[in-house]
């Protein structure tokens, strides 16, 4: 395949940043999109030319550090992660658009890689449970009904990658919060810290400086992992509640 890329290329966050042209041959239709600019970068480097900066890790769609967004999709034309898009998703000829994360709350580093510590910081806000060390409990210690379970392990999937932000009109982050507050807030391991833990971490989503939630829905349409609309509504119940209890 003979491919067009347009490459966003800024050095940081203080400068103007532009997309750049390469042309690119030779790829094959079974290499993933990670590997393909992989193989953009080795002839920039061969050329004398700075290669371009993309982040990732596991290259298995689990880590969510692979944030792209290819053709003004998030994470491209395929629901998963970048990592585990393909080739064969585009055809001989495409020009494909490649930039970053748009979002106030996640500055571009270099190129193509933003900082995405925000979403740390609202994980510490209230995102843990406080248990005591030690052994590890019997399985079945705290059983938890199968309902419960499964809404959870539902929340649970969620990466952290950013999609939701990307794809979202107003930059919000409302998805991956509520995918947080919903995973711990259900399990009875989460529920001493129920009421500060939605406050806490809406709090600082707030502080970040994302963008308010208007429920557009393009959040969980990006969403690799399937993470479903309704969280939202979960989470502002959750809310509601805590407020109203004054914690």
């Amino acid at each position: 395949m003979r491919l067009t890329l347009r490459v966003w290329r800024q050095r940081n966050a203080g400068a103007d940043g532009a997309l750049s042209t390469y042309e690119i041959d030779g790829i094959s239709p079974d290499m993933s999109f990670l590997e393909m600019l992989d193989t953009l970068n080795e002839e920039l480097i061969l050329s004398g030319d700075d290669p371009v900066a993309f982040d990732h890790d596991c290259r298995e769609g689990i880590c969510g550090a692979c944030s792209l967004v290819i053709n003004g999709a998030a994470h491209g034309p395929e629901r998963t992660t970048t990592c585990q898009l393909h080739m064969r998703s585009f055809r001989d000829g495409d020009t494909i658009d490649i930039e970053p994360w748009r979002a106030a709350a996640f500055p571009v580093v270099k190129d193509l890689v933003v900082d995405r510590s925000a979403f740390d910081r609202i994980i510490q806000a209230g995102g843990y449970i406080t248990a005591p060390t030690g052994a590890a409990p019997e399985a079945h210690a705290a059983p938890v009904p199968k309902p419960d379970a499964d809404f959870a392990f539902e929340h649970a999937e969620c990466i952290g990658c950013g999609a939701c932000v990307a794809a979202c009109p107003n930059g919000a982050a409302m998805l991956f919060t509520s995918a947080k507050v919903n995973h711990l807030n259900v399990l009875p391991q989460g529920a001493p810290e129920r009421g500060t833990r939605v406050l806490d971490m809406v709090a600082q989503m707030d502080e970040e400086g994302f963008g308010g939630c208007t429920l557009a829905g393009e959040c969980a349409t990006a969403c690799p992992k399937g993470i479903p609309l309704f969280s939202i509504t979960a989470m502002n119940r959750e809310f509601l509640r805590a407020a109203r209890k004054g914690r």
